[in-house]
């Protein structure tokens, strides 16, 4: 674990570093694109239960949240999450951010603050977590990350929460450096190929 936050703070102070261009252009993309604040605010559920926010570049329109409850009926997954493939609230700068995995930068920040890491179980909302099964909670034993086992696994063609927590729970009881690292590869070619929704 020692090693693993050093790594993360290693690497994520690196990126926000050598991508600092890229970021600044698309604060300023997203800001002259759409009507809203350039960040979301991401209310979710951090290690042992205990809530943080953190932000992502906004990728929809400003009142996304408020009109969700609409678009229910549409939801592509099973269980306490909500997702759907061409979802009508993504804007058109959006849908590229989200193509590249770009929207995520932001969480280098949440890394380096200690609320997340590199590589671990994605951060449940906390309207979600408060749905979760007990035994789905366990998903949450460790700090989140913003890569983990279920993006590198299919996670467009996942559909059913279950499976998705229990590749977590795999990834939990089997972590090791070695894995974090093919992870971050396997990752890393993801982002190049354009596979994010």
């Amino acid at each position: 674990m020692y090693l693993k936050r050093i790594t993360d703070i290693i690497l994520s102070v690196f990126l926000l570093i050598i991508l600092s261009p890229l970021i600044i252009f698309l604060i300023l993309l997203v800001k002259i694109s759409s009507k809203g604040p350039v960040f979301y605010q991401w209310n979710v559920i951090g290690k042992d239960g205990i809530p943080f926010v953190g932000y992502k570049f906004r990728t929809m329109d400003e009142n996304s949240d408020a009109t969700k409850k609409d678009l229910q009926s549409l939801n592509e997954m099973t269980g306490p999450v909500f997702k759907i493939t061409k979802d009508p609230r993504i804007t058109k700068v959006g849908r590229y951010l989200r193509k590249y995995s770009l929207d995520e930068l932001p969480q280098l920040l949440s890394v380096v603050k200690g609320d997340m890491s590199l590589v671990g179980p994605r951060p449940p909302l906390q309207i979600e977590y408060a749905e979760f099964e007990e035994w789905q909670k366990y998903k949450v034993s460790i700090k989140p990350g913003m890569t983990c086992l279920w993006q590198v696994s299919g996670r467009n063609n996942i559909s059913v929460f279950d499976d998705w927590v229990r590749l977590d729970i795999h990834y939990i009881e089997n972590q090791s450096f070695l894995l974090d690292i093919k992870i971050i590869i396997k990752t890393a070619l993801l982002i190049f190929k354009g596979n994010g929704k």
